[in-house]
């Protein structure tokens, strides 16, 4: 199954979030070295973790999308086919006000 084939766009708020700052925050920082080497499970998938640095000297981290395999700070969990990606895999838009 494709994320074309889901029909009508969803809106990300309608998707489970999974966000890689409530694992980040949850753990020290010799932890976070450690959770880097390994692959996490979330939600029953095998999530990788991934770190840049920012322009002053620190380091985010990033969850890499298992559709596309792009860094994504919040992957999210489709309503009807269950599939875990990116906002952009999953063609899912921000509800507009």
């Amino acid at each position: 199954m494709k994320p074309n084939d889901f029909g009508k766009k969803l809106l990300t708020d309608q998707c489970q979030q999974i966000r890689v700052s409530n694992f980040v925050r949850q753990v020290k920082r010799e932890i976070k070295e450690a959770l880097l080497q390994s692959r996490i499970e979330a939600s029953g998938y095998h999530l990788t973790l991934n770190k840049s640095k920012t322009r002053f000297g620190g380091i985010r981290y990033w969850f890499s999308c298992p559709l596309c395999q792009r860094r994504a700070g919040v992957l999210y969990r489709h309503p009807v086919s269950k599939i875990l990606g990116c906002r952009r895999c999953l063609r899912l838009d921000y509800r507009k006000h």
